[in-house]
């Protein structure tokens, strides 16, 4: 019988030396780090002398310093910290990183053939109708129409002569987006967090942009949930928390609310089931299987997600067979999807869930 042949790991794609390369390796660790400069600089030491990525002519020093005069870094109460820079940096790079795989694959591409009340022009002109927004009226051609028509000694415009200039159809979206941050998130030896957070930084970084009149919340949830915001990112953790979904979904269905976009959404990254309620001011709790009372509420508040035609869309990064039977029930009675998600595909199946959405209207009728 042939036994296992081992050879030297070498891992790749290791910078060759440079700051611009030291620079993609140091954003990559404060995914990991929770955005703590230190540790990250930490690491890259200890990387560096495992793997000799610095030299004679640049080393890590004058990488930091480097750092600290380009705007990357700043001394706060004796502590190195990242700034708003490398905030910004960090998530361009997760939306290169996700968004590059979508055109490698080609999707993401999602130019919509309707025409309709928008904001960008196209070569397609015609009459005015009723109903038309003045901003779509070409008002030098309507002009020289009425000159056509009716001569220039007596002018008159008349609605026959108004020229109307279509604008391609876009669908303004609200989307809330729910991070799971229970502590089943880094069980297992597995690290899931990473993998959420950098989505939510490159779909942030998307639609602000891309399609900036869209709007993004983000909602973390543990036993309690709350907003963060997009700046919070790079710091987020996972807690002592057990999975209180029915709070994220409450305090997403409140604030998609007071949105006035017609496209209401909620995407949900999680690993697992609800496990936690809270009454009264306390906690009910059951991490034994699926507690039928948790379960319950949490169906129940599906149920009125859909009743508001806000649809949800459940990206499970867990495997177990009676999740995912949790996730199909749940999925059922709001109307919305659900994608079993490995934790490397879990951007490209956000990303193209976004695209395609935005073409659609959720709002019902009445």
């Amino acid at each position: 019988m042939r036994g296992f042949e081992f050879s030297k790991f070498l891992p790749k794609d290791l910078p060759k030396g440079g700051f611009d390369e030291l620079l993609k390796l140091f954003t990559e660790l404060l995914n990991y780090t929770a955005g703590d400069a230190g540790e990250t600089l930490a690491w890259m030491n200890e990387l560096d002398k495992q793997y000799k990525f610095t030299n004679n002519e640049y080393g890590m020093g004058n990488f930091i310093d480097d750092l600290k005069e380009k705007g990357y870094l700043k001394d706060e109460n004796g502590e190195v910290k990242i700034t708003a820079k490398t905030e910004q940096t960090i998530r361009k790079s997760a939306l290169e990183e996700i968004f590059g795989k979508l055109k490698k694959a080609g999707k993401g591409n999602h130019n919509s053939n309707i025409s309709g009340i928008g904001e960008e022009k196209n070569a397609d002109r015609r009459e005015y109708s009723f109903g038309d927004s003045l901003d779509q009226i070409d008002m030098t051609a309507s002009i020289q129409n009425a000159q056509i028509n009716h001569g220039i000694n007596d002018f008159t415009l008349t609605d026959r002569d108004l020229e109307v200039v279509e604008k391609d159809y876009k669908t303004l979206t609200s989307t809330v987006l729910m991070i799971d941050i229970s502590h089943s998130m880094i069980l297992y030896g597995e690290d899931r967090i990473t993998p959420a957070k950098k989505t939510a930084m490159a779909l942030a970084e998307l639609i602000k942009t891309k399609y900036p009149k869209d709007t993004l919340d983000i909602v973390v949830f543990g036993n309690d949930a709350w907003p963060i915001t997009i700046k919070d990112l790079p710091y987020l953790q996972v807690g002592p928390y057990h999975t209180n979904t029915l709070a994220g979904l409450e305090l997403a269905t409140d604030l998609l609310r007071r949105r006035k976009t017609h496209n209401k959404q909620i995407f949900m990254i999680t690993d697992g089931k609800p496990t936690c309620l809270k009454e009264n001011g306390r906690y009910y709790k059951n991490s034994m299987g699926l507690d039928r009372k948790v379960i319950g509420k949490t169906l129940n508040m599906a149920a009125q997600c859909k009743r508001l035609n806000i649809p949800i869309t459940t990206f499970m990064i867990a495997q177990d067979p009676y999740l995912q039977q949790f996730v199909r029930q749940f999925t059922q009675v709001n109307g919305g999807r659900a994608f079993y998600s490995s934790l490397t595909g879990l951007g490209e199946y956000i990303f193209e869930d976004y695209i395609k959405n935005r073409r659609k209207t959720f709002r019902g009728k009445g």
